[in-house]
């Protein structure tokens, strides 16, 4: 890949985050048993961890730690070696991609 491509790629990458919502911070809610996830847009998704692929029989201290990728597009659970994709959390949420990026684009 040339500087030019790179460059391209870059700028599509930082359009791409600014359109669409991604994460900015998540925990585990021990109480209320949800994974709390706080989105770039303030919108806080609390969803039941019994919900989520590969964490329903997981402890409360392999779920309190949890890393949030450099993009906001993905969720680690280094004790439990899982993976949640922001995007597909949102999807099944608040609505398809392409109607979460005009209600981001709207409220820029």
């Amino acid at each position: 890949m040339d500087e030019d491509a790179f460059d391209a790629a870059t700028a599509r990458a930082r359009r791409v985050s600014a359109d669409e919502p991604h994460a900015v911070s998540a925990r585990y809610l021990e109480r209320e048993a949800v994974l709390l996830v706080v989105l770039s847009s303030g919108t806080e998704l609390r969803l039941p961890v019994a919900d989520l692929e590969g964490l329903a029989d997981a402890s409360a201290k392999d779920l309190a730690e949890i890393e949030v990728s450099p993009a906001g597009r993905g969720l680690h659970f280094p004790r439990l070696d899982a993976d949640l994709y922001v995007p597909a959390l949102i999807a099944n949420v608040l609505g398809s991609p392409a109607w979460n990026a005009r209600r981001a684009r709207a409220s820029a």
